[in-house]
């Protein structure tokens, strides 16, 4: 109990450090009158556009009542495209955690395997292939893996689209690609150029964790009495290497869905991203701020989650 509270306070710690530098981006970043509108407006007008957004009160109570908005779920107005800052995130948001998702089981599904492999397998020479690969993978930046992607899956061999998301289906204020064809024949190039440093870091992290757990003591006796192989592989060393691989892919999904920005610019996905990059386009602070407090939220989220998990799997840390 105390170990959850803990973690509840440093979030609200964290996440009041984030409000207060969205706030400063309000404050430093460009001049949101002249932003709202047109170049041909009277002084008049810009005085009563002031006055409306509170411009005109101090700092401290412009950042209470930015506070007090905050948490009552409002995160302002979009200059640009004049509509909720909110509504707009909430739009954007199902593109990108869907793809979030399957770049990460894509990821999982092809690193656990390899990392298995590479530490158990005696085939020195394919181990050494799949080590060269998995440096690749991890040092080719995401544009340029997304660019190789489409121009071989997609200009070359026609087997996916090369933008979009298909064909959508709402449920509710989601809207999904899951349950179309085109939806799931869309989002294969973009999550698996998302997924593929990830590949690399698991398998690089599960082949490393595990060479460490096949030289401990348990590991011999475990041997000595007789068990058989598979069963040491899988029931006692891949079990204890899944500590810090769980702590990594936390962090990696919080940076996937922080850094899809590049992966959606490329493949035209309608995600969070591509919001982004049209809101620093049209100097659009409100939803900078407001996509700056959403991946903050979610990065803490996915931290504490991971924490709370790490708690239940290793028993030493209950102990404590």
């Amino acid at each position: 109990m105390v170990f959850f509270v803990r973690k509840l306070l440093q979030a609200f710690m964290l996440l009041a450090g984030v409000a207060l530098l969205s706030f400063i981006l309000f404050q430093y970043l460009g001049d949101p009158v002249a932003s709202m509108l047109p170049e041909s407006a009277t002084e008049v007008e810009r005085a009563a556009l002031r006055t409306s957004l509170g411009l005109n009160d101090p700092v401290i109570m412009q950042f209470w009542h930015y506070i007090t908005r905050l948490l009552h779920g409002n995160f302002g107005i979009s200059y640009y495209n004049q509509v909720s800052v909110f509504q707009l995130i909430m739009e954007r948001l199902p593109a990108t955690l869907e793809l979030v998702f399957v770049s990460v089981v894509m990821a999982m599904a092809i690193g656990f395997p390899l990392g298995v492999w590479s530490a158990i397998s005696r085939n020195k020479l394919l181990k050494e292939g799949v080590q060269i690969l998995s440096l690749i993978g991890v040092s080719l930046p995401w544009f340029l893996t997304g660019i190789i992607l489409i121009i071989v899956f997609s200009v070359w061999l026609g087997w996916f689209p090369s933008s979009g998301r298909g064909e959508v289906v709402k449920i509710g204020f989601w809207s999904t690609g899951f349950l179309t064809a085109s939806g799931w024949h869309s989002i294969v190039l973009p999550a698996l150029s998302l997924g593929l440093s990830m590949v690399t870091i698991i398998m690089r992290l599960i082949r490393t964790e595990m060479l460490e757990v096949m030289k401990s003591d348990y590991v011999k006796f475990a041997r000595a009495r007789g068990i058989e192989n598979y069963r040491i592989w899988f029931r006692h060393a891949l079990k204890n290497a899944l500590l810090p691989v769980v702590t990594v892919i936390g962090l990696q999904i919080g940076g996937l869905i922080a850094f899809a920005i590049v992966i959606e610019t490329v493949f035209q996905w309608p995600g969070m991203g591509l919001l982004l990059i049209q809101s620093i386009n049209f100097v659009d602070v409100p939803v900078l701020s407001g996509y700056l407090l959403f991946t903050a939220l979610i990065f803490i989220v996915i931290n504490t989650l991971v924490d709370l998990l790490y708690y239940l799997i290793d028993p030493r840390m209950r102990a404590q």
